[in-house]
């Protein structure tokens, strides 16, 4: 799946998977990311996403890393900046697409 069409219980487990890796299998209390400030916010400040509004597009979340021709940079959009800070920071560290498991396809 794009990692830009990601919404619900689908986005949150990304970032669960994005922050717990192989570990996600033991996770039996699902965190709200995308819909709770108090447990994307932490990410948000840690990786160093920006947000901004972009009229009807809704918000762009970006992160870059390094400096010159070295950068790595990631942006998402979303409907909120947390949905879009979520997008970005999964899109960072799985990529552009992710497979997901069978419950959420």
């Amino acid at each position: 799946m794009k990692t830009s069409d990601l919404t619900d219980a689908a986005l949150d487990w990304a970032v669960e998977w994005c922050e717990c890796g192989d570990d996600i299998a033991e996770i039996d209390d699902p965190h709200f990311y995308s819909t709770d400030a108090a447990r994307g916010l932490p990410i948000i400040q840690r990786e160093n996403i920006k947000t901004k509004h972009v009229g009807d597009a809704g918000f762009v979340a970006w992160v870059s890393r390094g400096v010159g021709p070295h950068t790595d940079e990631h942006s998402q959009y979303g409907p909120t900046p947390l949905i879009a800070a979520m997008r970005c920071y999964v899109a960072s560290k799985l990529g552009d697409e992710i497979k997901l498991p069978k419950n959420f396809l």
